[in-house]
């Protein structure tokens, strides 16, 4: 797997550096300015940039920021004239001349004015005005002459094959990445070491997590080698026309930010889903070599794996954007490190002012690693309790038997009671009519236990052997027989309801009266008691 991306992080770098040998000085960032002129008025500062032919850049020229528009407009029409006049003519050569006027060189093309050689040009290039005109002369005779060779019919029938051959190239290439991507979304899932049973289903659900993520990791990236491929191959094809080659320079300056922005946003997915899928591997190499196992059932291994997965995966999210987010910055040419001290002035104050943030982050961390719950598990909370619906490093979040949603602050979480941690406990208390045989009442209440304990559907949901402890209390209603029965987390209420169902059928059968709660009235009233004697009156 790790070839596979070798070689499409290869084929990418291709894609991207496959530029024409002419476009390699065509600039991706906008020039700097060269100089600037005294005070801090921003319209005389002197700026800079290129003059092209063809899409190729012949030479630099500099001016005060308010009037380089016009002046580069003015060179660049007076070139567009001059090199189309030379095209249409004969002539294989042509004549440049330099000459000075009021103290400055001019440059002429077969005697039609172009443009002064300024002081601005020559503290550009470091040099004085005179040595600047004939080295730009030599660069106009030089880049004139080879346009209007590249106009010739054999040269574009020339670079016309070489297009050809590079389109064949780009389907060749093309359809051999697609096949690629064809076959690897047949790779099988990685096969892990045999583990427990309770452990089977979870190494299973984080294989096909971890496999999920390395697809779409891939997918992503063949996608990126496809438009490289396309799109490096068009824009080399572009840059072999003398008639195209300025379109180069205009997607060069239009994709350049989105270009950018794009490359950050895809190695920003493309690393959050290998973290994804490396945290997954992590969990599941744990649960494989039986760290996590121990005497945990597979359904609290699965509330702990969901728990620490989740989040674990929520802060490499926000550090890799965050990450993201600075390169992004430097890759647009922005200074961070003044931000990035501002940002720590910034932490303290929110240190400072968000304290309980800091107490809730703390307390959720102590919570995930010391296990006190997690998703899935019903706990309550002073006077709320639930099931964990969400659980992170700032709250944690209930649904109560109405089914409300309860948000607490995990700072706020002092005592916690945890109802489904590893096992929990049907805590049954079955009332006996006073006038029953005890003896036959406690062995039928066990001989259901252990009936019960004993269906194929249900002993998996019972952990132990129930056990029936006793008389527990002489209570209004009858005798109070106490029964444990210990069970899977979050299994306890079905067991129990079960197990009375069976009880109350057992109980009819074998004649058992359930006691309802009784209330004696004893009269005192003299006369009445003269009449009629003294009467108890039973109201059952």
């Amino acid at each position: 797997m790790r070839v596979k991306f070798l070689a499409i992080a290869g084929s990418m770098v291709v894609a991207v550096v496959s530029v024409p040998k002419a476009t390699a000085q065509i600039p991706l960032l906008p020039q700097l300015p060269a100089a600037s002129s005294p005070g801090n008025d921003t319209s005389n500062r002197t700026v800079s940039d290129w003059v092209y032919l063809d899409g190729r850049r012949l030479f630099q020229i500099a001016a005060s920021k308010s009037n380089f528009s016009d002046r580069s407009e003015n060179i660049q029409k007076n070139l567009a004239q001059i090199s189309q006049k030379f095209f249409q003519s004969d002539a294989q050569q042509i004549e440049v001349t330099t000459r000075p006027v009021n103290g400055l060189p001019i440059i002429e093309v077969n005697g039609k004015y172009l443009m002064t050689v300024t002081t601005s040009d020559a503290r550009l290039q470091q040099l004085d005005p005179s040595t600047l005109a004939d080295q730009i002369a030599e660069d106009l005779r030089t880049g004139l002459e080879r346009a209007k060779r590249e106009r010739r019919p054999q040269f574009l029938i020339n670079q016309g094959k070489i297009a050809g051959g590079i389109g064949l190239a780009i389907i060749v290439a093309s359809w051999g990445v697609y096949c690629w991507q064809r076959r690897a979304k047949k790779d099988p899932v990685t096969t892990l070491p045999r583990t427990a049973r309770n452990a089977q289903n979870i190494t299973t659900q984080l294989n096909q997590q971890q496999h999920q993520h390395f697809q779409e990791v891939k997918k992503r990236l063949f996608q990126f080698t496809q438009a490289g491929i396309w799109g490096g191959g068009s824009f080399t094809i572009l840059g072999l026309f003398p008639y195209t080659r300025i379109l180069q320079v205009g997607i060069v300056t239009a994709a350049q930010i989105p270009l950018k922005l794009g490359v950050v946003l895809l190695g920003t997915y493309v690393v959050i889903r290998l973290s994804y899928a490396l945290i997954d591997r992590f969990t599941s190499t744990l649960i494989s070599s039986g760290a996590l196992l121990n005497s945990e059932t597979s359904e609290r291994i699965q509330l702990r794996v969901s728990t620490f997965s989740g989040v674990t995966k929520s802060i490499v999210t926000i550090i890799w954007v965050g990450v993201g987010i600075l390169m992004g910055l430097i890759f647009f040419g922005i200074d961070i490190v003044p931000l990035l001290a501002g940002a720590g002035l910034v932490g303290v104050a929110l240190s400072l002012a968000s304290q309980s943030l800091i107490k809730d982050a703390i307390n959720g961390f102590l919570i995930i690693i010391e296990d006190q719950y997690a998703l899935g598990d019903v706990i309550a909370v002073g006077d709320f309790g639930g099931l964990v619906e969400n659980l992170n490093l700032r709250m944690t979040q209930l649904r109560d038997a109405e089914g409300r949603l309860i948000t607490i602050p995990n700072s706020e979480i002092k005592v916690v009671a945890n109802l489904s941690s590893r096992w929990s406990r049907a805590d049954l208390t079955i009332p006996v009519d006073y006038n029953t045989d005890i003896d036959q009442a406690l062995q039928l209440i066990k001989d259901v236990a252990l009936e019960m304990d004993q269906d194929i559907q249900w002993k998996r949901q019972i952990v132990e052997t129930p056990q029936v402890l006793g008389i527990d209390n002489f209570g209004d209603r009858g005798l109070m027989i106490r029964v444990w029965i210990k069970t899977q987390p979050l299994k306890q209420w079905d067991v129990a309801r079960e197990y009375r169902r069976r009880l109350k059928i057992a109980f009819d059968q074998a004649g058992v009266q359930i006691p309802v709660p009784q209330q004696a009235i004893r009269v005192n009233d003299l006369r009445l008691l003269n009449s009629h004697g003294t009467q108890v009156i039973d109201d059952r």
